[in-house]
C-alpha cells in the first residue's frame, strides 16, 4: 500500500487539521442537503429492533443522565437549527426536529466514514488511533441524534401524526 512519509511533527499537525476539516466538511455538506432528502429514515437512519423506540439507550447507556453536557453545532452554519430543545411541540415542529435530527447524524456518520483516509499517510497502529478517535467523537453524537428521533416519532404517534 502506497503511503505518504512525513516528518512525525509535520504527521501530527496533518492529523489534527484533516480531522477538523473532514468535520467541518461533513457538517457543511449535510448542512446544504435539501429538506425533502431528509423527511424520511433512509437505510441507515432507520431505527433497528434492539433499539426499542430509544429505550435501549436510556436503559443501557443512561443516555439521559449525559447528553446534554456534550456541545450542539446544529446552529454553526447560517439557517442552522440548535437542537438542545424542540423549536415548538405541534406537527410542523417536531417534524422539523426530527429532520434536523437526520441532518446531524448523516453528518456524523459522514465523519466517521473518512476515518479510514488516515491510513494513506499514518503508519499503521497511528491509524487505528485515529480511526479510533473519530469512533469514540462521532458515535457519541449519533447514539444522541437516534435517541432524540426516536422520541419524537413516539410522541408524534401518539399525537397521529
Amino acid at each position: 500500500m502506497l503511503r505518504l512519509v512525513m516528518p512525525q511533527a509535520l504527521t501530527v499537525l496533518v492529523d489534527i487539521v484533516a480531522w477538523g476539516v473532514f468535520h467541518a466538511a461533513t457538517g457543511y455538506a449535510a448542512h446544504r442537503l435539501d429538506d425533502r432528502r431528509l423527511a424520511r429514515d433512509g437505510w441507515l437512519l432507520r431505527q433497528r429492533p434492539f433499539e426499542d423506540r430509544g429505550r435501549w439507550y436510556r436503559r443501557r447507556l443512561r443516555i439521559h443522565r449525559w447528553k446534554d453536557r456534550l456541545p450542539d453545532a446544529g446552529d454553526l452554519f447560517r439557517g442552522g437549527m440548535s437542537k438542545r430543545h424542540v423549536p415548538t411541540y405541534d406537527v410542523a415542529g417536531l417534524e422539523t426536529f426530527a429532520r434536523e435530527t437526520r441532518r446531524a447524524e448523516l453528518a456524523h456518520w459522514w465523519a466517521l466514514f473518512c476515518g479510514p483516509l488516515f491510513v494513506l499517510w499514518n503508519p499503521p497502529l497511528a491509524a487505528v488511533l485515529l480511526i479510533a478517535y473519530g469512533v469514540l467523537v462521532n458515535l457519541p453524537f449519533i447514539v444522541i441524534q437516534r435517541y432524540n428521533r426516536f422520541r419524537i416519532d413516539a410522541l408524534m404517534d401518539r399525537r397521529g401524526r
